[in-house]
């Protein structure tokens, strides 16, 4: 037997016919850039997250650039976030025009500590931006008390926790905008790049759709860009939206599946839910100091697994000009070498989820 780390095609089995339809009529309407496939799920997704607007744009990379240029980023200004993220989180900062400010890590959740955000806070700061990570919300409610408190504005990063909730509240909705990727390994994904912004503030709405649509068709207001999600991607992410609760369940059931055989292993630490949250389990991450080896044992028996990532942020060539320590993130830090990532999608099944167990069991140290 052979586990692969995700299987896009055996989803894409799974709702054939309605995928097919989708992309049928954007073809036969040649509905390829903008159109009424993507009015319709840019209406449906805010629904479903329970806020007025939607943006949809190229990815969800570009969604947080365009994001942090309609709160009116500019030189200078600094940007406070997570130590440990895909590099989108913090490239974005600079390429707006800002300054990154990494933040330790909770040890258990991963998620970024609100307890270390005021030691990071100048009168340069302007913002904040938690990454709700591997599919479980950050802390958001003494981050946003913080924020509060120093003026400033908050982007929730939602691209790995489609619907997660925090004291049932959904991520998305608490900050003044969040971002989403639909990549197509996303628990909602795409056949390609796609991502949206969303928020209740209309006028930022407005700004953004104009910024994202070379500063407007026809008008050009405003020097913009150019990040549109196509019509082909719009209608399968509007034919895939209505099955997302259902795979979030079964995420869950294969997250409780590897938990309840794999909790006693006493070199082995399984992901921990802090109060008041839901994990959406876009990746399921174990932890133990024998991590390389464990990995190596998998692969030989054909499991695929990920390390999601195997450096924190502050260690990239890309930030060496900010000369962080080790010790400046030691939450952060010790993770990058024990994490790994076991295959979870909602088409596993429950033979590969045993073999996958059976074979971290019959590892010995």
């Amino acid at each position: 037997m052979t586990v692969p780390f995700v299987d896009l095609h055996r989803q894409y089995l799974s709702i054939k016919d309605e995928v097919d339809a989708a992309i049928r009529e954007v073809i036969e309407e040649s509905a390829f850039i903008r159109g009424r496939f993507v009015t319709d799920f840019e209406r449906e997704f805010a629904r479903a997250v329970g806020l007025d607007r939607c943006v949809s744009c190229a990815n969800g990379t570009d969604a947080l650039y365009i994001a942090m240029k309609s709160l009116g980023l500019r030189p200078g200004d600094e940007v406070i976030t997570t130590a440990h993220s895909w590099i989108s989180t913090s490239e974005t900062i600079t390429q707006a025009g800002g300054d990154v400010v990494f933040v330790d890590t909770d040890a258990t959740t991963f998620t970024i500590d609100p307890a270390r955000l005021e030691e990071k806070i100048t009168d340069r700061t302007v913002g904040i931006i938690p990454v709700h990570l591997y599919g479980q919300p950050a802390d958001m409610d003494p981050i946003l008390q913080v924020a509060r408190a120093h003026g400033l504005w908050v982007i929730e990063d939602c691209a790995q926790a489609h619907m997660a909730e925090y004291n049932g509240r959904k991520v998305g909705t608490m900050g003044q905008m969040a971002t989403f990727s639909f990549y197509p390994g996303k628990n909602l994904g795409a056949m390609g790049d796609a991502g949206c912004l969303v928020t209740n503030d209309r006028a930022l709405a407005d700004w953004c759709e104009l910024y994202a649509r070379h500063g407007g068709k026809g008008e050009h207001v405003m020097e913009g860009i150019n990040s549109r999600m196509d019509g082909l991607q719009a209608a399968i992410l509007s034919a895939k939206l209505p099955r997302l609760h259902g795979w979030t369940a079964r995420r869950r059931q294969v997250a409780a599946a590897y938990d309840a055989a794999l909790t006693d292993i006493e070199w082995l630490v399984t992901p921990h839910i802090a109060e008041q949250r839901t994990h959406v389990y876009h990746l399921y991450v174990i932890r133990t100091r024998y991590r390389d080896a464990l990995r190596e044992q998998l692969t030989r028996a054909g499991i695929g697994t990920m390390v999601n990532y195997p450096r924190s942020l502050p260690f990239y060539p890309a930030y060496e000009r900010l000369g962080h320590r080790p010790e400046d993130f030691p939450n952060a830090y010790s993770a990058q070498s024990e994490i790994l990532s076991l295959p979870i999608f909602p088409e596993i099944s429950a033979s590969e989820i045993d073999f996958v167990c059976g074979t971290i069991r019959a590892f010995r140290p």
